[in-house]
């Protein structure tokens, strides 16, 4: 693996032991490629997703752009399930750029972390 990969599986790991996600506040764990952003609603105590959302289908607008409507999406969909409160998993990734707005969209959209 790359330096940088195994970099970031260490502060995964090392982030993931503290945090962890129920039913009723579940982790909103991110995942940042290349080109596309995924964010789930993560129930951990039953190993079930509740919901997630990803930026596959949004085909306008910038990256970041793409990240806050994805974080929207999801607080929608939480909603919907009577979710208000989450546990923000950052996957190791930095907390800058698309991760940021995905989470600053999560919480313009209604979610609280």
């Amino acid at each position: 693996m790359l330096e940088k990969v195994m970099k970031r599986k260490r502060r995964q790991v090392r982030v993931r032991s503290t945090i962890s996600g129920t039913a009723t506040k579940p982790r909103l764990a991110v995942f940042r490629s290349n080109t596309s952003i995924y964010a789930q609603m993560i129930d951990d105590t039953a190993a079930k997703t509740l919901c997630a959302s990803s930026d596959m289908k949004i085909s306008t607008g910038t990256k970041q752009e793409c990240a806050t409507k994805v974080g929207e999406e999801l607080a929608k969909k939480a909603l919907a399930l009577g979710i208000t409160t989450c546990v923000f998993d950052r996957g190791g990734f930095l907390y800058a750029g698309r991760v940021k707005k995905l989470a600053e969209g999560a919480r313009s959209g209604g979610l609280q972390f």
